[in-house]
């Protein structure tokens, strides 16, 4: 069960963060759940601001992957309740707010990627896009969109 993978993790799932425009934190559609890009909001406070490479390191790009991973977690939770409902992950989206010459886009979402594994096991493996952007919203480090199928 994947709740109590959670609890056995220490991961706790906050409430999901309020959308910060006109949209919901995600869809479920078909069998899926699509979420809305999530941010690495902490207590309705960014923990990573500006470009990963220049005010935020690798490590800390890292983190805030993680967060931001998590943060999707919860925006699937709105949606149906538990996350024991999730077959498997599909795909995860992860957008670097990057430096002028960062490369390691990878390894910053990594910090999802491993989240995810952690969670969910051999249903964690998903395909990934790691792509490095000059802006993200309020000037966040990193954002996230993640796809699920959810139990038959």
């Amino acid at each position: 069960m994947i709740e109590e993978r959670l609890i056995e993790l220490g991961i706790i799932i906050p409430e999901a963060p309020k959308p910060l425009a006109s949209y919901v934190p995600a869809v479920k559609s078909n069998g899926f759940v699509f979420t809305s890009g999530q941010l690495p909001m902490v207590n309705g406070v960014l923990s990573a601001v500006g470009r990963v490479g220049y005010e935020v390191s690798l490590e800390d790009g890292v983190k805030a992957a993680r967060t931001c991973g998590i943060n999707c977690l919860s925006a699937i939770k709105t949606v149906i309740g538990s996350l024991d409902e999730i077959e498997r992950v599909v795909k995860l989206t992860v957008f670097i707010n990057s430096a002028d010459g960062f490369t390691s886009q990878p390894e910053v979402a990594n910090g999802a990627s491993e989240l995810m594994l952690e969670v969910f096991g051999e249903a964690g493996k998903h395909s990934r896009s790691a792509v490095g952007v000059s802006e993200l919203p309020r000037n966040a480090a990193v954002e996230i969109e993640l796809l699920v199928e959810l139990k038959k």
